[in-house]
């Protein structure tokens, strides 16, 4: 192992060289007084994306007390708060840097606590990866710069953010309690028969449409009272709030008084979230799935019978396959796909959905013939979807009162304010002027599961690529995978990592055999056990990834246009 001073020298040594002097750096590791500095990969030019760096503190150097790294929770709240302080340290050091040459960058985390591969904590050492874009003046390398980053910069941030002694202690225990609490609020609500939690004093509605902080002077959350639980934590206190139970729960109100934020928090409470967030304490059931129409997607064999069967010209819709979806078709195909990938909780709402799919009112059916119309709204199959299979929905309705029939619990927000408004939806219901028959089917129908043939993700050579290009979007060589309509997926870094599973299957578990969630379950125990760096090709270690639910890398793979369903 090479020593600081010999990297100090190299750096001032190749200072004006051409560019891929740089290169002389690739592989080497040095020992600096308290860490390890390893150089991964070196960028190709000043152009290109920046160079790969890791850096290995041991534990004891490190400082961190044990008790906050003796389990698996408590690792994550710890290497989420790590990554977050390195970002931190870094902007303090680079003020003035300009540009992306000459700078340091680590995996930016948002409000969300994610898994991430930013920050690795083992029983040894804290490894911490990054990013440094190498500075050049053109294609002349500035060594003299580049020592400067590597030399002061970066061992004041390990020492600032790394070591405990210099940390927010305080902040740091009180987001290692509040993870825990946060995951002990979720095994409850299983215990409880509850789908979400919805704390008294939340902050829902978010700053504005491009900034997930709260919004300052917004009304906080406060439950009915007669759906208002206590909860005891592990941190010793208790909180109180809004048990949503399992069933159907319909969430209704005039326009602009808050549903729709209600049901965003519900969408990203299957994550937890970060101290003055506003929603540390909405918790939602971390199976839970968000389902929307998505015009124009790519649908390969998927059964949609529960929902539609008996098109025009006889089109098989137990194994139904369209390249340009419908509202209906996308919607449908939306659900069951959850539903294969093991759902228990649909999240929906109204705006952005297929209305033929969602209600059939009572007009309407008097009209069109049952024998006519191929689509079973979703209104008919929501309460047999619960009795048969226990999965739950939570829906926003402001246009229809059909649900009020199935719906085991109706709240009415009005200007952001919740209430019960169950047995006035029940009196409207049972009322003779509004009672519709057979409103619900006694049965859903099947929920196969497909198994994915080998000829998908096929490509060779450059084809074959996989890399994420933002939040939305996967290319599988020249091939977009559209995401944009998994609404859950809150970080690019989860689209990378999504990317990084597909190329593993496709190097490593293509074997026309296994059902889609099989894969992804092979997939997830294998970072389960051996962390991010066993899913990378040529023993690279990634810094940019967080954990992704399985929900989304399998509706990732079902857009793939390519598909092929055995």
């Amino acid at each position: 192992m090479k020593s600081a001073k010999d990297l100090n020298q190299l750096l001032h040594s190749i200072d004006g060289g051409k560019y891929g002097a740089y290169k002389r750096l690739n592989g080497n590791h040095y020992q600096f007084s308290d860490f390890q500095f390893i150089v991964e990969h070196v960028q190709a030019d000043p152009f290109a994306p920046p160079s790969k760096v890791r850096v290995l503190v041991d534990r004891q150097t490190a400082g961190i007390p044990s008790e906050l790294l003796d389990t698996k929770d408590k690792v994550i709240a710890v290497t989420d708060f790590l990554t977050r302080a390195v970002g931190r340290e870094i902007q303090l050091a680079q003020k003035h840097a300009k540009g992306s040459k000459g700078k340091m960058t680590i995996d930016r985390c948002g409000q969300e606590i994610l898994e991430r591969s930013a920050v690795q904590i083992d029983d040894d050492s804290i490894e911490v990866r990054f990013e440094i874009g190498l500075p050049a003046a053109g294609r002349k390398i500035l060594g003299k710069a580049a020592a400067n980053i590597m030399m002061s910069q970066m061992p004041r941030v390990i020492d600032r953010a790394l070591k405990y002694h210099h940390l927010n202690q305080e902040a740091l225990h009180e987001q290692v309690r509040l993870y825990v609490d946060q995951q002990h609020i979720r095994a409850v609500l299983d215990d409880k028969q509850l789908v979400a939690f919805v704390g008294n004093g939340a902050i829902l509605p978010r700053k504005n449409g491009v900034s997930d902080l709260p919004l300052n002077d917004a009304i906080p959350f406060n439950s009915p009272s007669n759906y208002e639980i206590a909860i005891d934590l592990p941190s010793g206190t208790t909180v109180k709030g809004m048990g949503i139970p399992d069933g159907i729960t319909l969430i209704v109100g005039g326009g602009f008084h808050g549903k729709s934020t209600l049901l965003e928090a519900l969408e990203i409470g299957v994550y937890n979230h970060i101290a003055k967030d506003g929603r540390e304490m909405v918790i939602t059931r971390a199976d839970g799935m968000k389902i929307r129409a998505e015009d124009g997607r790519s649908v390969e064999k998927v059964n949609i019978t529960p929902f539609i069967d008996n098109l025009p010209g006889k089109k098989d819709t137990a194994r139904f396959s369209t390249t340009n979806a419908s509202g209906s078709t996308s919607q449908a195909a939306n659900t069951m796909e959850a539903l294969e990938a093991k759902s228990s909780l649909l999240l929906i709402d109204e705006d952005t959905t297929a209305t033929n799919f969602m209600i059939r009112d009572d007009r309407m059916q008097k009209l069109i013939a049952p024998e006519k119309e191929p689509i079973t709204p979703f209104a008919s199959k929501v309460k047999p979807l619960y009795d048969d299979y226990n999965v739950s929905t939570i829906l926003i309705v402001g246009g229809s009162g059909d649900y009020f029939d199935v719906a085991d619990q109706v709240f009415m927000m009005d200007e952001y304010r919740l209430k019960d408004v169950t047995s006035e939806a029940k009196k409207i219901a049972d009322s003779p002027e509004y009672h519709r028959d057979d409103i619900s089917d006694r049965e859903f129908g099947n929920i196969p599961a497909r198994v994915l043939a080998r000829s998908s993700f096929n490509h060779k050579g450059k084809a074959s690529r996989l890399k994420a290009k933002g939040k939305h979007s996967i290319m599988y060589g020249k091939e977009p995978i559209d995401i944009s309509g998994l609404e859950q997926l809150t970080d690019p870094s989860q689209t990378n990592c999504i990317a990084l599973m597909l190329d593993y299957y496709q190097r490593k578990l293509a074997d026309g055999q296994s059902t889609l969630y099989e894969i992804a379950d092979a997939i997830y125990n294998k970072i389960e056990e051996q962390g991010f760096d066993a899913i990378a090709p040529n023993n690279r270690y990634p810094g940019n990834l967080a954990l992704p639910r399985k929900q989304e890398f399998i509706a990732a793979v079902n857009r793939y246009r390519g598909l092929d369903i055995k």
